[in-house]
């Protein structure tokens, strides 16, 4: 037989591969090469008739002796078993595993005995990858074929994105190479979360990688070895991307595979290194799932941003070590840059500023503490009398305002630490929410007057909005304005009342306990007269409120209320004011307190004591600890109890990831669905953020498995934590829970969406939420208001206007129902919180979650329980401001411009105040002759018209009316607006939201420029700046903030009124508000 067979020819198409089948069988091996070689050509296109011979091309590979054993292993890697009859599929759909079939062929007319599929039409590629491997060199990375491209990444031919729910399989950077040798970044996906669901949704992985990466997990724990063919892949990979200069594509694969010696070769062959380390820097701290891992990589970092030739970048450098909690390592750091040039002090107060934003300030505190005691400065600019004082000082709770000149000129030390302990950006953040407040008085009042005054649940629900509004401002008219109004709140609405004072006044750290001073527990007052508990209560709440994250000096007093008071309420208040104040702290002495008062076992000052425990021992909480409170938790028979502690609990498994598993799993497997529902809020706290997997897997579990309705809803809302890194995922995953039949489940999607998008303003969020507005539950329709509002917070108010609109008619509407109108009036103060200067922000920039604001949501969503818990919700705003400052860390006056229309972001309208008087037509009373004389009159006229007497009267009417047209439309003209500016400028302290963020920029040769390389770009938050001519006189933004009102001053007034001051037994109402309860 002739060896030059029937071999297909470039160009000339082969109508049957049989002639090279054929080959196959013969016994010289020349031909069985040049068929295979020929077969391997025409895969693509002639696979059903090679799968026939599937059998014969795997006994080639599987004879030691035939010398292409590798191109046989190629071949029979692209061929599949012919499909049996398990996997033809009921009623016309995919059979299992199939993805995506290009010939778009049905498989049921194929013959079973001749029919087969490319193995990536049927997605089943464990052997594939197995013959691949056997294949040697012959399977070349770099090739951009299909069945490449499927081995090593994202299968070009997996469904669109749009046609099925995506979940990320592993929250770990993945960087597909596509066929155009372009860097794209995506998410892998793996269906299995939803295979109970969607049983057609099957997407192709990246099998070399997951192959790899499964071993090399596994390998940790056994001594198996890696298969070296494996390794030969991954590494030809790496090659390929160093060969392509695709060394951001390097860096992905190495955190997906786990190679640190690789992420370390693409950083040094890069040919910009500091920008590599940046790149690697984000995606490690933002994407890579396991927290071993994570440490393992950023120690790697910091070790490659030390001995890296590039200038040291020691803002990364920082987070870095930040995210290890490596304290002295940090302020080793600060320290050279503090005492060293003034760009190097610069930068520190910079790194200062960017590391306050996480909100961890137990790690802040360590570090000032590590920091050597500040010096008296010698340089001439700052050698004034007093400056040893203010150095001394430094670290004392002060406003601006109450700054004198001899601490404004304090070391660079002094100002350091100011920094690092919240005084100074806590005090700049309220001076920039009082002096921007646009909070609408004309729109509360027009709540209060639409809800009835008899319904508490409405009643407490607009006091919240005020709070809200006004929250982080200090401005407290509305309450002055209502005292008779807000007088009428009794019991634990008058404790929620006065714990808004609170939200109020935020921030306000040496001024707090003097505001709330005239209803605080103490012995006596004048004449014997004493606040109610609730008064009380509310007031030690309201100092936690105040004092959140910084309450170091206020501690004390809070403790001693604890201990000196007996009553439940006052109790209650006193653990969450301690909780706030010592945040994430786990101070031994508060834990003993607030543990002493949960095994009184009074139900309401447990369930504030399990609530405080949590927030005490946020983030650092010891696996003895969580035994104790969880333990206690089995003993009590109390509901509120077990309530409290089940939340405390989660609260304590913030951030800890993999290591808060054993109390998940214990909590989760409860008997007790009160404690079931406190493990899905511990999965919520313990992977915020980090998008993982099985976190993931647990919760849709749970949420389509569990017998207890609230159990459910808080699975589905927990979601939103654990996702709340990709807002864009979050709509996709919980769409289908949207529509259940349970409204539990509802309402717990609604909530989900609000949270991990909120301030985003996502069409496809909104989209979602939209039907729940309208839902038959009334509670669902509540949730879905909250959400909304938290989703369009500070957004423009074009996109805001309708559900303003909306708003305003369920508050104004009579006939609804209480939840409803109570949901929409606490969304009308989520959406113009902080004077509608702040938005909602459970992430710091640099992609780590802010713990405050994290702890405090999941805090908040307990308000379906126990309404106080409400103003949580507070804690978690963020100003969306720019604040500029200068070497002295005061505000200059400078400017930044905003490249686009004012009215793209601007503050909306106030509101109108609706004219009461009657527009309509007046009655009058006509008297009979009148009316004959005017109709004879009409008559008369109307027959002279028909005679033509009235035609020139009616030619000087049309003259007349011309004239009155022409000066009509010169009034107009006249009065035409000027065409709106296309761009604006800010002066500092400046409102820039963050959608707005990216149009803002510094104008080209201003005096003041970011004091960072790389901090142009942004311009929301502190941002230090270099004067670039020093030598000129600076000019500061004046203070308009009045610093510490006394008692007897106007916010004192206000807080004594809302707090309602009142003998032990209050006045009896008046006869028609009689209620028994108030005696």
């Amino acid at each position: 037989m002739s060896v030059a067979g029937p071999v297909p020819m470039s160009g000339v198409p082969l109508g049957s591969a049989a002639g090279l089948l054929s080959m196959l069988e013969e016994e010289q091996t020349q031909l069985q090469v040049a068929a295979l070689t020929n077969l391997n050509k025409v895969i693509d296109t002639h696979w059903a008739e090679v799968a026939s011979s599937i059998s014969v091309i795997e006994a080639m590979y599987e004879d030691e002796f035939f010398a292409q054993r590798e191109l046989a292993a190629l071949l029979a890697s692209k061929v599949r078993r012919a499909p049996d009859a398990r996997d033809l599929p009921p009623d016309g759909a995919f059979p299992r595993g199939l993805a995506v079939c290009p010939q778009k062929q049905d498989l049921r007319s194929v013959p079973l005995d001749t029919s087969a599929q490319v193995f990536y039409h049927l997605g089943e590629l464990d052997d594939a990858l197995n013959y691949a491997l056997c294949a040697g060199s012959l399977f070349d990375v770099n090739e951009t074929t299909d069945f490449v491209q499927t081995m090593l990444s994202t299968s070009p031919r997996a469904p669109p994105r749009a046609s099925r729910p995506v979940v990320p399989r592993r929250s770990v950077l993945f960087l597909a190479y596509s066929r155009e040798k372009t860097l794209t970044l995506t998410s892998p996906r793996d269906e299995s979360v939803f295979r109970p669901l969607f049983t057609r949704e099957i997407a192709s992985t990246a099998k070399a990688i997951d192959e790899y990466i499964e071993r090399r997990n596994a390998s940790e724990e056994s001594v198996d070895p890696i298969d070296p063919r494996l390794i030969d892949v991954v590494e030809r990979m790496f090659e390929r991307c160093f060969a392509d200069s695709q060394f951001r594509q390097a860096v992905g694969v190495a955190l997906e595979t786990r190679r640190l010696d690789k992420l370390e070769e693409a950083v040094i062959r890069s040919p910009d290194p500091a920008e590599s380390l940046a790149y690697a820097t984000k995606a490690c701290q933002t994407l890579v799932t396991s927290r071993a891992f994570r440490a393992e990589t950023l120690r790697a970092l910091v070790k490659m941003y030390e001995t890296s030739s590039a200038e040291i970048d020691h803002l990364n450098v920082c987070q870095c070590l930040m995210f290890l909690d490596d304290a002295e390592g940090v302020a080793a750091i600060l320290k050279s840059l503090v005492d060293g040039e003034e760009d190097a002090r610069l930068l520190a107060y910079q790194i200062a500023f960017s590391l306050h934003e996480n909100e961890i300030q137990a790690f802040l505190d360590r570090v000032a503490d590590n920091l050597p005691p500040a010096e008296k400065t010698t340089e001439p600019e700052t050698k004034t009398e007093g400056a040893a004082a203010a150095a001394a000082d430094a670290t004392e709770t002060k406003t601006e305002g109450e700054k004198s000149e001899s601490e404004l000129s304090a070391s660079p030390r002094a100002l350091l630490r100011s920094v690092l302990s919240g005084e100074l950006p806590v005090s700049l953040h309220l001076e920039f929410l009082f002096s921007h407040n646009k909070s609408d008085l004309l729109l509360l009042k027009r709540i209060r007057t639409a809800v009835e005054s008899r319904n508490s649940v409405c009643h407490s629900a607009t006091v919240l909005c005020n709070a809200l509004m006004h929250a982080g401002t200090t401005v407290d008219t509305f309450l002055r304005e209502n005292l008779d109004w807000l007088s009428r709140a009794t019991n634990w609405a008058r404790f929620s009342a006065t714990a808004g004072m609170g939200v109020i006044h935020h921030g306000q750290l040496a001024e707090g306990r003097t505001l709330m001073g005239p209803f605080l527990p103490r012995e006596g007052g004048a004449g014997g007269m004493r606040p109610s508990p609730y008064t009380e209560g509310g007031a030690l709440y309201a100092l936690g409120l105040i004092h959140a994250n910084h309450g170091e000096s206020i501690l004390p007093f809070l403790l001693e209320s604890g201990r000196s008071s007996g009553n439940e309420v006052i109790q209650h208040g006193a653990c969450l004011g301690m909780g706030l104040a010592a945040l994430g702290t786990a101070n031994e002495e508060v834990y003993t307190d607030m543990f002493r008062i949960l095994r009184t076992d009074g139900a309401v000052a447990g369930e504030g004591a399990g609530i405080g425990l949590g927030l005490l021992l946020a983030g650092g909480g010891s696996e003895s600890k969580q035994r104790e409170i969880l333990n206690y938790c089995h003993k009590t028979q109390h509901e509120k109890i077990i309530r409290g502690c089940s939340v405390g609990l989660a609260l304590t498994a913030y951030g800890k990831e993999e290591s808060a598993e054993p109390l998940v799993e214990q909590m989760v497997r409860d008997s007790d669905p009160i404690i079931r529902y406190g493990g899905c809020l511990a999965v919520a706290a313990a992977y915020v953020a980090t998008g993982n997997n099985a976190a993931v897997r647990r919760l849709l579990h749970v949420a389509v498995s569990d017998v207890s309705d609230d159990v459910r809803r808080a699975a589905v809302m927990s979601l939103g934590f654990v996702l709340c890194s990709t807002p864009a995922q979050c709509p996709r995953v919980v769409g289908l829970l949207a529509e259940s039949y349970n409204p539990h489940v509802r309402y717990g999607a609604a909530m989900a969406v609000g949270i991990c998008c909120a301030g985003t303003g996502m069409k496809e969020a909104v989209a979602l939420l939209e039907p729940m507005l309208t839902d038959a539950t009334d509670f669902v329709q509540q949730g879905a208001l909250i959400a909304t509002a938290m989703v369009m917070i500070e957004q423009s108010e074009a996109n805001l206007a309708p559900f303003r609109k909306r708003l305003l008619g369920h508050i104004t509407d009579d006939r609804e129902v209480t939840m409803t109108k109570m949901g929409a009036i606490m969304a009308q103060g989520i959406v113009d919180a902080g004077g509608r200067n702040v938005t909602i922000g459970l992430r710091a920039r640099s992609g780590f979650p802010r713990m405050t604001a994290v702890v405090s949501m999941l805090t908040f969503t307990q308000y379906w329980y126990w309404y106080p818990l409400s103003y949580f919700v507070s804690l978690t705003f963020v100003p969306t401001a720019f604040i500029g400052l200068d070497a002295t860390l005061k505000m200059p006056h400078c400017s930044v411009t905003s490249h686009c229309k004012p009215s793209l972001f601007a503050y909306p309208a106030p509101a109108v105040a609706e004219d009461k008087k009657d527009k309509g037509k007046v009655v009058k009373a006509v008297l009979s002759t009148t009316a004959k004389a005017k109709a004879k009159a009409a008559r008369r006229d109307a027959e002279k018209r028909a005679a033509g007497e009235d035609v020139a009267m009616e030619t000087e009417e049309g003259t007349d009316t011309k004239k009155e047209e022409e000066r009509g439309e010169e009034k107009k003209a006249e009065s035409a607006p000027a065409p709106e500016p296309s761009k604006e400028e800010l002066e500092n302290p400046a409102r820039v939201t963050p959608a707005q963020e990216r149009f803002v920029r510094f104008d080209e040769g201003s005096r003041f420029a970011p004091a960072v390389a790389g901090m142009a770009s942004k311009t929301r938050g502190f941002v230090v700046l270099r004067d670039t001519t020093p030598g000129e006189e600076v000019e500061y933004v004046a203070s308009t903030r009045t610093i510490v009102p006394g008692v007897t001053g106007p916010a004192g007034g206000a807080a004594a009124a809302a707090a309602a001051p009142a003998p032990e037994e209050p006045a009896a109402p008046e006869a028609f508000e009689f209620d028994p309860n108030d005696v």
